[in-house]
């Protein structure tokens, strides 16, 4: 083991950092320092951009992403106490996904397909009303309001 190595897993260590994220942070370094085929503390903040881009060019989940930003964050700032901005390692930010909108022929189809009347109810309250299901299933008669049509939660 190299001593770059075992002085970050000791700083790790002493900050009391779990035994799974010690693991995980020093094989992501190792992964910069393979592909850059040097010592990352002969790297710089370009290196780390690089690598980056690499990471990003090669699909990698935006977790697996920003885990190595923070392992590369600590080894620079605590490991190796640089200066340089490693406030300009951006962490990756997950694209939002718009949520499938069933039309209305669908929603129709869809009820009228479960057999059983307290079943379609219960989704289509669930449906119209937008509770959670331990929400429906905890619904009384009383939590009901006909003359106003209102349902208390």
């Amino acid at each position: 083991m190299s001593p770059l190595r075992q002085r970050m897993i000791e700083d790790l260590r002493i900050r009391n950092y779990a035994p799974g994220t010690i693991e995980v942070y020093v094989r992501l370094v190792a992964r910069f320092a393979a592909f850059h085929r040097r010592s990352p503390d002969r790297l710089g903040p370009e290196d780390v951009r690089t690598y980056q881009l690499h990471l990003l060019e090669r699909g990698t989940s935006w977790s697996i992403f920003n885990q190595t930003v923070c392992a590369l964050r600590f080894l620079y700032r605590v490991t190796l106490q640089q200066n340089w901005p490693l406030a300009r390692l951006p962490y990756g930010k997950r694209p939002k996904r718009l949520p499938c909108v069933l039309s209305q022929e669908q929603v129709l189809r869809f009820l009228t397909a479960v057999p059983r009347p307290a079943h379609r109810m219960a989704l289509a309250t669930a449906y119209a009303t937008g509770l959670r299901v331990s929400e429906v299933v905890r619904l009384r008669i009383e939590d009901i309001d006909t003359a106003r049509m209102l349902v208390h939660v």
